[in-house]
């Protein structure tokens, strides 16, 4: 009867930004799998750029436009910008094998029970949740400026010294990357 129950929910739900949203799961999904499977480290890259993308557009269409735009800069900008340079300097393009480690067979049925478990526990918040859709009108035009307003203000300490912190770890590595050996 849950079943029915959720697959009617499921038909209600399509529209335009059910669409949307089934179609950037898809593409989180399929570019997953994609990271995960591809034989050269490069298309994994690429496939984990689409699902840095699709995350970001889910984080979009929830209405929270800073954590979209931080997902965008912070890893597609700067994490995965520093993976693919990673691989381009530290590999050889003409070499056919770029995956050197080989799991064995414990430390894939580990893995594959801990994917299990998770999967099976998003599957039981999903079913179980007591999910409330919002209606488009009611959702804020813009977080950012909440957000800039609590950092400037409640929050203005931590921040400082989030700043401090940033700026005494950049001195660290420029005066170890100078150090002569």
């Amino acid at each position: 009867m849950e079943i029915s129950k959720f697959i009617n929910e499921l038909q209600s739900s399509i529209n335009f930004y059910g669409i949307i949203f089934y179609a950037l799961a898809l593409l989180i999904v399929v570019s997953g799998l994609v990271t995960i499977l591809a034989n050269k480290l490069m298309h994994s890259a690429v496939a984990l750029l689409f699902c840095f993308f699709g995350v970001a557009g889910i984080y979009a269409m929830l209405a929270a436009d800073f954590i979209a735009v931080t997902q965008i800069m912070v890893y597609i900008g700067g994490i995965l910008t520093l993976i693919i340079f990673g691989v381009m300097l530290t590999t050889r393009m003409t070499e056919a094998n770029e995956r050197t480690a080989v799991l064995d067979s414990t430390k894939t049925a580990i893995g594959a029970l801990i994917s299990a478990c998770s999967g099976i526990g998003l599957v039981l918040v999903f079913l179980l949740g007591d999910w409330k859709q919002v209606p488009l009108e009611e959702l804020p035009e813009s977080t950012l400026q909440d957000i800039g307003n609590l950092l400037f203000t409640n929050y203005i300490a931590a921040f400082i010294a989030a700043a401090i912190l940033l700026l005494v770890a950049f001195i660290g590595a420029a005066l170890i990357a100078r150090r002569k050996n």
